[in-house]
């Protein structure tokens, strides 16, 4: 009797994460702005896929018959797997840069304080952080969350750490903190002329921009973008709900509802968002890659818009889940380098400098002839 009943429950548990994984599915098809409740899904992929490897396993040696569901629902589930995971013999990033590549760094730099609660040690960050990206040798940098002001002094001046190397810059300067003192936004640096720059700012409150910066090497244009998408945007006592909620806190209820609206939000904005991009990328009259931040898993709307035919320097050269970001959960991939389809990646690389919530990526790439 005992052993009926849990085989039935393994069953019916079986099928309703098939279930749950075949919705999943539909994540990167659905419009957010109508169909955002079916976001949380994209998020919990991961484990729908290490649920339905188990499954799997333990089907063929109880009852092997009942292992084709979980091995058909992961067949129709492909798609979904092949931007999750990474299959490539790991090599080692070579710092050599051979001509003609050209290195793209992509970092958000978390405002260039660091992990840190110390306002001394915050201070050391923003050179530390300066540093650790001049190191990397790379041709471009594009990071988001950058800040800089140009009247509080040396100490607030980022854009001069890195402007003696990368004499070339465009900020987007998106908003004001700091009683307007400081802006905030995404920047691009670079050691090759750029002939031409702009943004395309997002609707809403606060909203961030995708920006642009056309560059020349040699004869060649090359036009790379990048942006920070909508965040979740949790504040300090957000996080204190996740522990609560991890814990089963006695006010779970009240905490989830605040969560689940910011997340709502940020699932609806970011839809539209990824959309102002796709369409930029299709009008771009050069060769582009565009790297950011887009605060979205692979498994998302958002990264099937953006990406498109395009092509993902992690899934290329990487091997692996290939988390990005350190906080909450460690399957977070949100940071990407996806260059078009006229471009040839030779190497991609995951840099964690302890400098920041997010991994800084670096990719060698250059035009097919």
């Amino acid at each position: 009797m005992i052993r009926r009943f849990t085989k039935r429950f393994f069953i019916v548990l079986n099928c309703i994460v098939c279930v749950l994984f075949l919705l999943s599915c539909l994540v990167p098809y659905l419009t957010p702005a109508t169909w955002w409740p079916i976001g949380f899904l994209g998020l919990m992929v991961p484990y729908l896929v290490i649920l339905l490897v188990f499954f799997m396993l333990f089907w063929l040696i109880t009852k092997p018959r009942l292992g084709i569901l979980p091995f058909i629902t992961l067949l129709v589930g492909f798609r979904q797997l092949s931007t999750l995971f990474a299959i490539n013999a790991k090599s080692t990033f070579t710092n050599v840069k051979i001509e003609p590549r050209i290195r793209i760094a992509d970092w958000n730099v978390g405002s260039l304080v660091g992990l840190s609660k110390g306002r001394d040690k915050q201070k050391a960050i923003r050179k530390q952080i300066a540093s650790a990206l001049i190191n990397t040798h790379a041709d471009v940098i594009c990071l988001q969350e950058f800040n800089h002001s140009y009247t509080q002094g040396s100490q607030a001046d980022n854009i001069g750490l890195l402007i003696k190397e990368y004499p070339h810059y465009f900020f987007s300067e998106d908003y004001q903190k700091g009683k307007g003192f400081f802006l905030y936004g995404s920047i691009i640096f670079s050691r090759y002329p750029i002939i031409h720059s702009g943004k395309i700012q997002y609707p809403g409150k606060r909203a961030e921009s995708l920006i642009y910066a056309d560059i020349v090497k040699g004869e060649d244009t090359i036009r790379l973008f990048t942006t920070h998408l909508q965040s979740f945007r949790f504040s300090a006592s957000d996080y204190q709900d996740i522990e609560r909620i991890q814990q089963q806190d006695k006010e779970l209820f009240d905490a989830s509802k605040n969560l689940f609206k910011k997340m709502k939000v940020a699932f609806t904005r970011r839809g539209l968002q990824a959309n102002i991009v796709r369409e930029t990328l299709d009008d771009s009259p050069y060769p582009s890659v565009i790297c950011g931040d887009f605060n979205d898993v692979p498994n998302s709307y958002t990264y099937f818009q953006i990406r498109g035919a395009w092509q993902d320097a992690f899934l290329d050269k990487d091997f692996g889940i290939g988390r990005t970001y350190i906080a909450l959960a460690p399957t977070l991939r949100i940071d990407y380098i996806l260059p078009d389809p006229g471009f040839e990646i030779h190497q991609f690389d995951m840099v964690d400098e302890d400098l920041s919530d997010h991994l800084m990526l670096v990719a060698d790439v250059s035009l097919k002839k």
